[in-house]
C-alpha cells in the first residue's frame, strides 16, 4: 500500500458504508464516505482520490452513471464497483464502462484487501523501480533496461557480476526481449566502456558480405570492392563486438569466426596481412544453439567458445509485474518525442496491457505504446488507443489462443486461466468459481 492512499467510499447503505470506512481506516487508508453518486462526482472534482469504492444501486445517481462521469474528467482513477450477486450483469456493464474491477455483496474482506493492494500495485512498482535504479546508479549503469521482477533482478545481478570481466557472453532469449540492450549494458559497465561498441546482425547479410563486414576487404578483392574497407573487428579494437543473431551464421563463416576468436587475429578479404585485434565478443540468438549443434547447423567448438557465460532473458509474459514500469517508461519517451502532455494510462488500459500474452515481447509493447501515443487526443491512454487485435487475442478470437493442438498442457492451462480471469473482469473468486476450483488453487496457478 502507498502511504496516505486516499479512498472514497460511495454507498447508500449507511451501516455498510460505516463498516467499510472503519475497516479501511484500520488498514491504514485515508478514507471519506458519501451516500450517492452525485456527491461522489462533486468530491472527485474537488479532491485527489487514489481509488473509489462504489455501490451500483443508489437513489439519485447510480454507480455506473457516476463511474462514467468521473472517468470523463479523471480516467486514471481506479474505481471498484460493489454489487449484489444477482446484479452481476450490472458489474459487467461497469467493467465495460471502465471500472477497475467489481466485488459481490456480501463482501469478502480478504478479497477486498487484495484487490485494493492490486489496484495500487503499478504505482508501488514504479516507486520501487525508481529507488532500485537510484541505488544502482552509483556503481552500475543499467541504461534503459527496466525491471523489478525477480527474473529481471536475476539478470541484472548476473550482468553486474560478469560485465567487469573479459569473458565472452552468449545472450539468449526470444525475439524482442532486449538482447542488444543487455549487450550494451555489459559494455557500459566493463573496463572497455571507453572503447567502441560495434554491432552486426549476422542474419541480415549473405556469407560473402558478412565476411567483408566482419574482417574488411582490400581494394579489388572482389567485384564491387572499389576501395579498401575496414571490418567490424578492426573498428571494435579495444572495445566490444556484438554479434547479433549468431545462430543464423552460415557454417563456413562460423569456421572463420572461430579462428578469429581463438587467435585474436584476422585477415581482410583479398589481403595477406595478419592483423591483431583486441575485442571482447558478445553474441546473441533466439535459437537453441544446443539443438542447432545436434542438427549439424552450428559448430560445437564455436558454441563452446561463445558460451563461456550465458545470460537468458525471460519473455515478457513471465515478468508481468514489469509491464506497468515498461509501459510508463515508453509512454513518457514517446510523449516527449511527439510533444504531447500525457499523464498516464487508465486502469482498464493498464489491465489489458498486463493481461496480454505479448508474443513480440518488449518490442511489441514499445510499438503498442508508441501507436497509442500518436493516436491519443487526451491526457490518458485508454483501451480505445490500443490495437483492436490485442483484445481479440486476449479473448482467444485471434492468433493461436485456442489452437491447443500445438500447445503443451501448461500452455493450455495458462490460456484457460487467463480467459477465465478476463471473462470475470479480473475477479479471482468469480474466475475460480467458473473454473470449478478454489480461490487458493487459482492463486497458486497464477503464481506458476
Amino acid at each position: 500500500m502507498t502511504k496516505n492512499t486516499k479512498i472514497l467510499v460511495v454507498d447508500d447503505d449507511k451501516g455498510h458504508r460505516i463498516t467499510l470506512l472503519t475497516l479501511l481506516a484500520d488498514w491504514g487508508y485515508d478514507v471519506e464516505g458519501v451516500d450517492d453518486g452525485a456527491p461522489a462526482i462533486v468530491l472527485c472534482r474537488k479532491q485527489a482520490f487514489d481509488l473509489v469504492l462504489m455501490d451500483v444501486r443508489m437513489a439519485e445517481v447510480d454507480g455506473i452513471e457516476a463511474l462514467k462521469e468521473i472517468r470523463g474528467f479523471n480516467p486514471a482513477i481506479p474505481i471498484i464497483i460493489m454489487t449484489a450477486f444477482s446484479d452481476v450483469d450490472d458489474a459487467v456493464t461497469a467493467i465495460k464502462a471502465g471500472a477497475y474491477d467489481y466485488l459481490t455483496k456480501p463482501l469478502d474482506f480478504d478479497e477486498l484487501k487484495l484487490m485494493l493492494e492490486r489496484a495500487m500495485d503499478h504505482v508501488t512498482l514504479r516507486e520501487e523501480n525508481h529507488a532500485l535504479r537510484h541505488a544502482l546508479s552509483a556503481t552500475f549503469d543499467s541504461g534503459d533496461v527496466i525491471g523489478q521482477s525477480s527474473a529481471m533482478r536475476y539478470v541484472l545481478d548476473m550482468v553486474a557480476a560478469i560485465a567487469p570481466s573479459e569473458a565472452t557472453v552468449l545472450i539468449t532469449g526470444e525475439s524482442g526481449t532486449g538482447k542488444e540492450l543487455i549487450a550494451k549494458m555489459i559494455h557500459r559497465n566493463s573496463n572497455r566502456r571507453d572503447g567502441p561498441f560495434v554491432a552486426i546482425n549476422c542474419a541480415a547479410l549473405s556469407e560473402s558480405l558478412l565476411e567483408s563486414e566482419l574482417f574488411g576487404h582490400e581494394k579489388g578483392a572482389f567485384t564491387g570492392a572499389e576501395k579498401y574497407r575496414e571490418g567490424r573487428f578492426s573498428t571494435a579494437h579495444s572495445g566490444t563486438l556484438f554479434l547479433d543473431e549468431i545462430g543464423e551464421m552460415p557454417l563456413p563463416m562460423q569456421a572463420k569466426l572461430l579462428r578469429a576468436i581463438q587467435e585474436r587475429e584476422i585477415q581482410r578479404v583479398g589481403g595477406d596481412t595478419v592483423i591483431h585485434v583486441d575485442v571482447r565478443i558478445l553474441a546473441a540468438t533466439n535459437r537453441d544453439l544446443r539443438k542447432e549443434v545436434e542438427a549439424g547447423r552450428f559448430r560445437q567448438d564455436l558454441y563452446y567458445r561463445l558460451n563461456v557465460v550465458s545470460v537468458t532473458l525471460p519473455p515478457l509474459r513471465e515478468r508481468e509485474e514489469d509491464i506497468p514500469l515498461l509501459a510508463t517508461f515508453f509512454l513518457r519517451k514517446f510523449a516527449e518525442k511527439n510533444g504531447k502532455n500525457i499523464r498516464g494510462f487508465t486502469p482498464a488500459a493498464m489491465n489489458m496491457l498486463v493481461r496480454y500474452f505479448w508474443p513480440g515481447n518488449v518490442r511489441e509493447l514499445e510499438n503498442t505504446v508508441e501507436r497509442a501515443t500518436v493516436l491519443l487526443m487526451g491526457a490518458y491512454v485508454s483501451e480505445r488507443e490500443l490495437p483492436p487485435g490485442l483484445l481479440q487475442e486476449m479473448n482467444g478470437s485471434g492468433g493461436n489462443a485456442n489452437n491447443f493442438s500445438n500447445m503443451t498442457l501448461e500452455e493450455i492451462e495458462r490460456v484457460i486461466v487467463r480467459d477465465a480471469l478476463e471473462s470475470a473482469g479480473g475477479n479471482k473468486s468469480e474466475a475460480a468459481r467458473r473454473l470449478g476450483i478454489t480461490r487458493k488453487t487459482l492463486a497458486a496457478k497464477m503464481r506458476e
